[in-house]
């Protein structure tokens, strides 16, 4: 009994035992919580809250107890989930259990999101539960699961254009698909808001339209003359219809068409002497409206055919260009400028439009002989011809330009040079020698020169049986050389003629002559050498270039032989253009001929498709040669003189030009300096801003001319003559006639003077002879510049009872008459002259001083009478004395017989007075013959108010107490 029942005891025991077991066995937490592996959110701009899918819910498998609230996940309703956690650095995220019993939890954003800053993010999350116990000791973790948030975007930011304004440039007359793009940006990180949906042109009327993609067009073909530049104003909208916060200014310019052409330079250029060389295009490019090209040829020409002789040369005569340019002496001119000693070519038309470039005309009628004796040419000696010809076209009969012919009985032509279908032709017809075989006789050259109507130099170089022909300094070979036999022998003189032939046999002119002549010279026994050629050629106006250094290397410059034409050729735009700048033009003329040189430039372009190349038009301008400063040439000296007979009469004659002067001077306007005139007074007119200033220069002359006035020298008894040896000295030549003496060459004004001063006048039958008259006249550049005419007067002094004076103190001087220079003040009766070489003879001045005292006694005496006489009153008084008493004391002259003009006007007070007139008479027979020249000096010749102011000076009286 005892044991049954310990027994029943052990199984209650027991039964409690795995109570309690069990109960313990329940409150265990086992398992993990769950949830899914990948979670998905969206959150905008603005919100905190994220939307997931799947809903954020973490499960658990663990049962529910007392303690249950201590755990963080059930299966029952009891079931608990403490929390989430967020794994990764910087996530702006965090979660949030919503009910612990069912583990539903949310993501939210801790801070405001930025979408433009980050539009999405990823983090991986992980849920626990709450554990074992109340400490939830035990704790149990979830996987991790990975959540991508995606930030959704707000429309915050409006449209921003790139650039603050746009500027494009169009050609007129063209529409563009294009002309530009504006591009404006959005700030907003999603496609919807961040995108411009459309631009619009706010200007209104504006030929444009702009697209939504911003590419601007015109909507017409524009017009530069209408409008040269369009501003319009641009703005965008993005998708989510916001506008641009700041609306675009958008400029376009409209160009006129682009040509290819030369830009930049002035048309006009103007050139002013002496100031050398001229940058003709500083400025200028080639625009070639980015044509592709691959080289440039431009060609640079100044016409200056129409100056002078086909360019700016000195216009001295063509004897004178020779000795310049080195030739030696023996040239005769065959059509020099019409003068006292070579007057043949007078007749002939002249073209004096070229500042005295002498050219002669022929027009098919004229013809000059030239006067036997001028040339001496042997056909057996080396001799030269030049000449300068224009002419054309060409013609079928023959032209002659000089020719040598039989004067009577045969038209035989010894030697001649013509013109004959645009041939040159020289014959040379050798004279009679013991061989009589045939010789070159006719030299034949086909130029295209001889007809082209334009300026060309020829040298005929002859040393039979060669013949050398230079045209602008180049070399022609004969074409074809014909023989003949030589003259038959014949004492018939030849004649000389230029422009025609003159035929013998018929005594008239043949083969006339249709152009223009210039310069034709013959030298006989020399030979003009190429580098005097040249010279003769050469222009004193042209182009020229300084290369820069770094484009001498890319462009290749070539000039022709008289710079009138320079080509540029290279590839190189840029380098092209920086030559072109440094062309300039040059005239190295003291007086340059002033007037137009047109120039042109012609462009080739070649481009990598020829068939699309461009072609640039031709350039023209002009470059304006200024009247140059013109020099005055001024002669001055003693312009009236006595000397005796037996000067006259001597070996050495009388010295004509003495104290000679020869200045030139021109004359400019200044600007006035302002302050220094301020600075010496203000009673100066401020107005005037330029005054005129006289300023000497120096330059050539090339002839002085002394001619006689009244009957020509008569060579029996009277000459001109001036020492050889001192002109050769001087380097000039001399040529005189029965008119006069011509000193020509071309040499300084000083060297000038001092030949001049050299020249005497010699008469050696000077009984009948009282005075000779002379007159001096000096030019430059073959008279384009020319002196005043400076004359001499010279008078003979004859003496009855000639006497050799112990005392040299008594002889008789001279008398001189100084000319001062213009600008002297002559002014006033009391001028004392500066010049005392004007010496009265001492006896004379007795003479003179009684004469005039008797002069004004019997002006006071007859006034008086015919005061009583008349009876007038006190205004008809007043009257006649001013009548009778008017004579110019500021010119006072000596009078041989004072009271022979006195009786002509008052012959009837004279007959009442027999008393005062054989007084007169004696004082008559007192005069000397020295005073009776000295009085046809003065009414002979032409005084000047400085001869007056030296002969008031020696006359002087106070006539101060006079009474009428």
């Amino acid at each position: 009994m005892r044991f049954r029942g310990n027994k029943q005891f052990a199984s209650a025991v027991g039964l409690v035992l795995g109570l309690l077991c069990a109960v313990e066995a329940a409150k265990v937490n086992k398992h993990k919580p769950w949830i899914e592996t990948t979670y998905h959110g969206i959150v905008t701009e603005n919100d905190d809250k994220v939307l997931l899918d799947p809903p954020l819910i973490a499960l658990d498998k663990d049962a529910p107890l007392r303690y249950a609230e201590s755990f963080e996940v059930t299966l029952t309703e009891e079931g608990e989930i403490c929390g989430f956690r967020i794994h990764g650095q910087n996530v702006p995220f965090e979660a949030v259990v919503l009910d612990k019993s069912t583990g539903e939890g949310v993501i939210r954003a801790k801070d405001k999101l930025d979408c433009e800053l980050q539009k999405e993010h990823t983090f991986t999350i992980q849920a626990y539960d709450c554990g074992e116990g109340p400490d939830g000791a035990n704790m149990k973790k979830s996987h991790k699961a990975t959540v991508h948030i995606q930030v959704n975007d707000i429309n915050e930011y409006s449209p921003v254009f790139k650039e603050k304004s746009y500027k494009a440039t169009v050609i007129e007359g063209k529409k563009y698909d294009s002309i530009l793009k504006v591009e404006a940006v959005d700030a907003d990180c999603s496609f919807q808001f961040s995108q411009i949906c459309n631009y619009e042109i706010i200007t209104p009327d504006v030929p444009f339209t702009v697209d939504k993609d911003g590419f601007i067009k015109n909507t017409e073909k524009l017009s530069y003359g209408k409008e040269r530049m369009y501003k319009l104003t641009v703005t965008a909208y993005d998708c989510g219809k916001n506008r641009a916060s700041e609306d675009v200014l958008v400029k376009i310019s409209v160009k006129p068409t682009c040509k290819p052409s030369w830009q930049g330079f002035n048309k006009r250029i103007e050139y002013e002497p002496g100031t050398g060389s001229l940058a003709l295009f500083p400025s200028m490019h080639l625009e070639t409206c980015d044509e592709p090209i691959t080289s440039i040829r431009a060609n640079i020409e100044l016409e200056t055919n129409h100056i002078g002789k086909g360019c700016d040369r000195d216009t001295y005569s063509e004897k004178s260009l020779h000795k310049l340019c080195g030739a030696s002496s023996g040239t005769v001119e065959l059509l020099p400028a019409p003068s006292s000693s070579s007057n043949w070519t007078v007749g002939l038309p002249t073209d004096n439009g070229h500042d005295s470039d002498q050219v002669f005309e022929f027009n098919g009628t004229q013809a000059i002989k030239v006067p036997d004796g001028m040339v001496s040419t042997s056909l057996k000696e080396p001799f030269t011809i030049s000449v300068w010809m224009r002419h054309g076209p060409g013609a079928h009969e023959k032209e002659t330009i000089l020719c040598n012919s039989d004067k009577t009985e045969m038209n035989r032509h010894h030697y001649s040079l013509y013109v004959h279908n645009c041939r040159l032709i020289l014959l040379l017809r050798q004279d009679p020698s013991e061989a009589e075989n045939y010789k070159p006789a006719e030299f034949h050259w086909k130029l295209d020169q001889a007809c082209d109507k334009e300026w060309h130099h020829y040298v005929l170089n002859v040393e039979f049986p060669t013949v050398s022909l230079f045209v602008d300094g180049t070399t022609f070979e004969p074409f074809l050389v014909t023989e003949d036999y030589p003259l038959h022998a014949s004492k018939i003189e030849t004649q000389l003629t230029i422009g025609a032939c003159w035929q013998g046999a018929n005594a008239r002119m043949a083969q006339f002559f249709r152009g223009n002549l210039a310069g034709l010279m013959i030298r006989s026994g020399k030979l003009e050498n190429k580098k005097v050629i040249d010279c003769l050629y050469t222009c004193k106006e042209g182009l020229d270039v300084q290369l820069p250094e770094e484009v001498a290397s890319a462009v290749k410059v070539e000039f022709n032989p008289n710079q009138s034409s320079l080509t540029v050729e290279g590839d190189d735009i840029d380098a092209l253009d920086k030559v072109m700048q440094h062309i300039s033009y040059l005239n190295s003329r003291q007086f340059p001929t002033p007037g137009i040189r047109h120039l042109r430039i012609s462009t080739t372009v070649k481009c990598f498709n020829e068939e699309a190349c461009v072609s640039v038009p031709d350039a023209e301008g002009y470059v304006m040669v200024l009247q140059p400063e013109e020099p005055k040439i001024s002669l001055s000296g003693i312009d009236h003189f006595a000397r005796s007979a037996a000067e006259f009469e001597s070996q050495e004659g009388v010295t004509l030009f003495p104290e000679l002067r020869i200045v030139s001077t021109i004359t400019r306007e200044v600007e006035a300096d302002t302050e220094s005139e301020a600075a010496e007074g203000a009673d100066d007119d401020p107005t005037v801003q330029e005054t005129v200033v006289s300023e000497e220069i120096m330059h050539n002359l090339d002839t002085c001319e002394v001619t006689v006035a009244g009957d020509e020298l008569d060579g029996e008894h009277e000459s001109l003559e001036l020492d050889v040896s001192q002109l050769q000295q001087h380097g000039l030549e001399m040529s005189s006639s029965n008119l006069g003496l011509v000193v020509t060459g071309v040499n300084t004004m000083a060297n000038y003077e001092q030949v001049l001063h050299l020249i005497r006048y010699k008469n050696w039958h000077t009984e009948a002879l009282f005075d000779r008259k002379f007159k001096l006249v000096c030019s430059e550049l073959n008279g384009r510049y020319i002196s005043n005419d400076f004359k001499v007067e010279v008078n003979v002094i004859h003496t009855a009872n000639p006497v050799e004076h112990a005392n040299n103190a008594m002889v008789q001087p001279n008398f001189i008459n100084p000319v001062h220079h213009a600008s002297v003040d002559l002014s006033g009766h009391n001028l004392v002259n500066a010049h005392q070489a004007s010496v009265v003879p001492s006896a004379a001045t007795i003479v003179i001083v009684v004469c005039v005292s008797f002069l004004v006694f019997m002006i006071i005496l007859g006034v008086f009478r015919i005061r009583a006489a008349h009876q007038r009153t006190m205004r008809d008084q007043e009257n006649g004395k001013e009548n009778e008493m008017d004579w110019d004391d500021s010119a006072l002259t000596i009078t041989v017989n004072p009271m022979e003009t006195y009786k002509d006007q008052h012959s009837s007070e004279e007959e009442e007075e027999e008393e005062e007139e054989s007084e007169d008479g004696e004082e008559e027979d007192d005069i000397t013959s020295a005073e009776s020249e000295s009085s046809e000096d003065e009414e002979g010749g032409e005084p000047e108010d400085q001869q007056g102011a030296s002969r008031q000076q020696q006359l002087e009286w106070d006539d101060s107490t006079l009474t009428y």
